[in-house]
């Protein structure tokens, strides 16, 4: 939750202390980090179990088309 200060307090902040104390944009960037270490988890498991994801993907389309 961004911090609350009263307005008398935010104009003896400076230009840089106010940037600081903006939160806005902290919600977005641990959503893209959380994204970001989901996918490296899934390659992990990929790479780590051999999954061939063209295989796998090959084999999907062959057996929908009914080949």
């Amino acid at each position: 939750m961004p911090r609350q200060t009263s307005p008398a307090v935010d104009r003896d902040l400076t230009p840089f202390d106010r940037l600081r104390a903006n939160e806005r944009g902290a919600t977005a960037v641990e959503y893209g980090l959380n994204a970001a270490l989901v996918s490296l988890a899934c390659v992990m498991a990929f790479l780590s179990l051999g999954i061939n994801l063209s295989e796998l993907f090959f084999g999907i389309s062959n057996s929908l088309s009914g080949r």
